[in-house]
Parts: C-alpha cells; structure tokens; sequence
C-alpha cells in the first residue's frame, strides 16, 4: 500500500509506573492560508494538549506551495518539551501540518508507533493523527494484510490511514476518501489529516472523542480541545460534530459532509472528558469542564454529606469537585497535597520494590493542613485502589483523625474499549465487591461514588457513553479484547500516579 517515513527519537519510557486513567491521545492540526510555517504553533498546541498523552508526540508539515508530495516530520518517545528541541522545529518548514501527543491504550509503547503517521503512496502523501481506539481494527488489518499490506506499526491507525489511501484511488477527493474510510470504522475515532492542499478533520458518529475547530488570522486550526487554541492566541468558531468530516482550503474554507452523523440521542461521548480526561479550562462540545467538575462535586456533598473539617482534591483532576463539595457543604476547602511538578513522565525507577514508594515521589501531604482534622479526600476515579490506600494512609500518618473518601464518578464495573484505559473486570477494585468492602480495603472511614443519575447533568444533557459503569455499550463490544498488550497485569500495575 505504501510505506511511512519519519525522523524518530528515541527515549526511555517506563510504563510500570504509570498509574490512574489514561486516554489515547491529542491531535492538533494547523494550515496557514498566508503561507507562514505551523510547525512552532502546531508545538505549543501539543503542548497544551499534553495532559492527553505523555508517552510520545510527533509533528508532520509541508508546504502547499512546494513540491507536492513532500513531508517534513520529527517524532519521538517523551514529552514535547524532551522531543523537540529549537533545531528541529526550525527544519520543520510548511504551512499545513498535523500533530499528535500519544499514550498507548492499544499497540505497544514503542517510537514505531508514534504518531502522526506519514503514508506516500500512489495519489500523493498524507500525514494524519489519530485519538480513539477501533473495536474492528483487527478485520480491518487482516482485510489489508491479504491484499499485500505490510505494516510497520501495532496501532489501529495506521489501518486507518491505509484505508484513507485505498479509499483515494477510487474517487475524487481527499475528504471523501476520508469520509468513505471512516464508514468502515467501528469505535472511536478524532482524525486530524493533512493532504497535499487540505486539512480534514473527522470525528466518530458517536463523538466519543472530542474535536474543535479554531481561527487566528488567516489560519485554520483543528484540535482535540480549546485549552490548545487559547494557548496559540486562536479563537474558538465551533465544535466538530460527531460523525461530522470538515475540509478546510483557502478556495473553499471549511466545508462540511454530515452524512455519517446519527440522531442527537444516538450520540454517546465519553463523560470522562468532562470527569477527568480534558484540562479544565476546556469546553467540550459547548460545555465547560471546569463547571461540570465542580458540579460533581456538589453532587456528591448532597448526595453523601459527612461531617469534616476540610475538603481536599488529590490533584489536580480531584481540585474542582473537591472545590463543589465545598460550595455546597459549607466545609472549608484546602489544600492537603503538595505535587512535585518536576517528576517527568519518563522517569525511571531503578527495581521493582522501589514502586511502593511511587505515591511520594509526586505527592506529598501537607501535616500541617490535616493534622488533627477530619478530612473529605476527592477523587476522580478508583480503579484497581493500590493507590487510594496509599493516600489515605499518607493522610492518616500525616495526623488526620478522620479520612472520608468522594469520587467524582461511580465505580468501574466494565472495561472500556473506546480509548479509555479501563482494563478487564476481574482488575477493577469495584467488581464483585460492595463500597463497604472497598472502603475497607482502601483504608478510609467512609467512601461514596457519585451516583450514575447524576452523569447527563455533567453533560448538561448531551448525550454519553456510561458503559464502563453498567455495561451498556453504544455498539457492540468486540468478543475478545483487542486492546494490546498495554493490558497485561504487570505493565498495569499502578495506576494512579502519572495523573498526579
């Protein structure tokens, strides 16, 4: 079909000590009607966006104006900041482009399957980005395989961007060779494609995923979140709607094809956007995430009051409904945890032991703040609960009389195979297990989950994809989990510190 080509850096990654959810990925996108290169715009969009992956990150232009067909790219393992430096950003010359921060729910954790992914094949080039996970990338992959395909990554989007390439072949434009690959994609999916003249950006019929779109000057920008547009001085014009293909050209500026789109009440976004995954200063298809963790936390005060003398957020995810619980107990709010900002992603722990002290190594308790005090502990999630009883028992060491645990979501019961990094049930700390029994494993005196009613509130209706607490799936779950190897037990371990 074709084959990929890019610069690629190598550093180390430890995924052993990664702990609490993860997405897959942002995508960033950028075209310069003027002429001006992106590559320096299209960085400090990953770089806002790098809360949604911290394992990889790679960008990709090229210019309209020269030889068709000529990609310039640089990715590499890390965080933007250790895989960019001020040498490679200036051989990155073009004025449409595509970027992609990585963490690997599906596919290994290798530089091979950085992103953006840059197919040459026999219409041209195209470089794309991808965040989501397909639920039928095996067939898909199999369907290519044995019509000559040779692949050189483990990850579904690479089969996405195979299918793009086959699609163009047989029809007249890159957006519908977009369009007519994604209607044979099952899952979740926001594409961010740079062709020779055109920026496409598409998202799954569900909205899964989200994607926006942006303007500064006479440059058009598609992004997984507005955070990244603010931190570029872009403005926000609208969200991409699920099921949506936008085009983007100077003859046409931004052109829509809504054919793949369902009924609004078919849509299912994942609420864990506005729970956890997107930064807080982001609005997510017209909602602000901010408002809805904070709701949460008021949520939770009315729904499971207990008395206490402070209310704290394990941050930062936990900070804003820790503040709502707040509001609306009547319960100072404070702050009880101090983060060590200057632990990289990729640091590297010498043993296996040394994982026990993981907690501390980014999160101290401030004595001072909870000596003596009943304490309200908020979090966004409990996945596997090695690292809710560390904490609490931080809390208790550090003098508190009393540690009543509030999580901003209800609990796990069913995996996630849509880009969230759910794993199989007989992992999850909630499964087989009433909250009594997982308060006392956790070590706290008392432990409420925010309760599932409470969820399209979040949204503010719109609506969500709540199959990981109940096991109701927008669409079929595949049979086997396709989800790669980041699920064995011993990689997993841990999960709660990289969010930290």
């Amino acid at each position: 079909m074709g084959n990929m080509s890019e610069q690629s850096k190598e550093l180390s990654y430890d995924k052993s000590c990664d702990t609490g959810l993860h997405e897959e990925c942002g995508v960033f996108g950028m075209y310069d009607f003027d002429g001006a290169d992106v590559a320096s715009s299209i960085y400090y969009g990953l770089f806002a966006l790098q809360h949604r992956g911290q394992e990889s990150c790679g960008i990709a232009v090229s210019d309209t104006n020269g030889p068709k067909g000529k990609v310039s790219s640089y990715k590499g393992m890390g965080l933007v900041n250790e895989v960019f430096e001020g040498e490679h950003l200036e051989k990155l010359k073009g004025d449409i482009g595509v970027g992609h921060v990585r963490y690997s729910t599906a596919g290994a954790s290798t530089r091979e399957n950085a992103q953006p992914l840059v197919l040459n094949y026999v219409k041209g080039t195209l470089a794309m980005a991808h965040n989501g996970n397909l639920i039928n990338a095996n067939e898909l992959r199999e369907e290519l395989a044995y019509s000559g395909a040779i692949f050189q990554t483990t990850i579904d989007s690479e089969v996405i961007a195979y299918h793009i390439a086959r699609e163009r072949l047989n029809c007249h434009t890159a957006e519908d060779a977009v369009r007519r690959a994604c209607e044979k994609l099952k899952g979740a999916y926001a594409l961010v494609v740079a062709s020779p003249r055109k920026l496409i950006g598409a998202r799954d019929p569900f909205g899964f995923k989200p994607l926006c779109i942006g303007k500064r000057d006479n440059a058009y920008i598609l992004a997984s979140e507005t955070c990244a547009l603010d931190t570029i001085g872009a403005e926000f014009v609208r969200d991409v709607e699920p099921g949506e293909v936008v085009t983007i050209s100077p003859t046409e500026g931004i052109k829509s094809d809504k054919s793949m789109c369902r009924p609004k009440e078919e849509e299912a976004r994942c609420i864990f956007e506005y729970i956890y995954f997107a930064r807080p200063d982001s609005h997510i298809d017209g909602v602000s995430v901010y408002t809805s963790r904070i709701k949460a936390g008021k949520y939770l005060a009315k729904d499971s009051y207990v008395e206490a003398d402070l209310v704290t957020g394990v941050p930062e995810s936990g900070n804003a409904a820790a503040l709502g619980y707040s509001l609306e107990s009547g319960i100072p709010y404070g702050t009880a945890f101090v983060k060590n900002g200057y632990v990289g992603r990729t640091f590297i722990k010498p043993k296996q032991s040394s994982r026990e002290s993981s907690v501390q190594v980014k999160l101290n308790v401030l004595k001072e703040a909870v000596n003596g005090k009943r304490v309200i502990m908020i979090d966004d999630s409990i996945v596997r609960g090695t690292t809710s009883d560390r904490i609490v028992r931080m809390l208790r060491e550090a003098g508190a009389t009393e540690v009543h645990v509030r999580i901003s979501s209800p609990p796990f019961l069913w995996p996630c195979y849509f880009g969230t990094d759910i794993p199989e049930r007989e992992q999850l700390i909630a499964y087989n297990r009433t909250i009594d029994e997982v308060c006392e494993i956790i070590g706290a005196d008392s432990l409420a989950y925010l309760d599932e009613s409470r969820l399209l509130e979040l949204s503010e209706g719109l609506p969500i994809c709540t199959g990981c607490f109940n096991g109701k799936y927008p669409m079929e779950p595949p049979k086997e989990d396709i989800r790669g190897e980041y699920f064995d037990k011993e990689a997993d371990l841990e999960k709660k510190l990289d969010r930290m």
